[in-house]
């Protein structure tokens, strides 16, 4: 079931780099002062949509393909977990997101920091439906 293990390591990988942003990257940026912890979440941001995005759409893709292979539920189960990460990033948290972006480096103010913070517990989110997926891509797969 190839799909099925590409599918778990897709999921694995993505919860990975969602929590390394929660645990390391998130945490560290927060020592910053205000100017220069917009100036790192900016292309962090965005380097970090390059990475992610494709591995939710990838993950689900090949977890739907190991469900039509199988029959199997729990892997379809493990896809739509995955293809979540989709609408809560857009509907939930792509108006924090728009705000930072749409923030000037020399408009950096305490409110700032409170949208990253906030972005930080919004990304923890995204963090859970990657380890949801790998669980259930991993039980799936036993």
């Amino acid at each position: 079931m190839l799909a099925g293990q590409l599918a778990l390591m897709v999921a694995a990988a993505f919860a990975g780099a969602a929590i390394y942003i929660n645990v390391a990257e998130q945490p560290a940026r927060l020592q910053l002062d205000d100017r220069a912890l917009l100036s790192e979440w900016k292309p962090a941001y965005r380097r970090g949509t390059a990475m992610q995005a494709p591995l939710a759409i990838v993950g689900f893709l090949l977890g739907t393909l190991a469900a039509w292979q199988t029959g199997g539920m729990l892997w379809l189960a493990g896809a739509i977990v995955m293809a979540l990460n989709m609408p809560y990033t857009f509907l939930v948290v792509m108006p924090t997101n728009n705000r930072l972006m749409a923030t000037d480096h020399g408009g950096a103010t305490p409110d700032v920091r409170m949208l990253v913070e906030a972005w930080g517990r919004l990304h923890a989110v995204r963090s859970a439906f990657g380890v949801a997926a790998a669980l259930i891509f991993l039980m799936a797969s036993l």
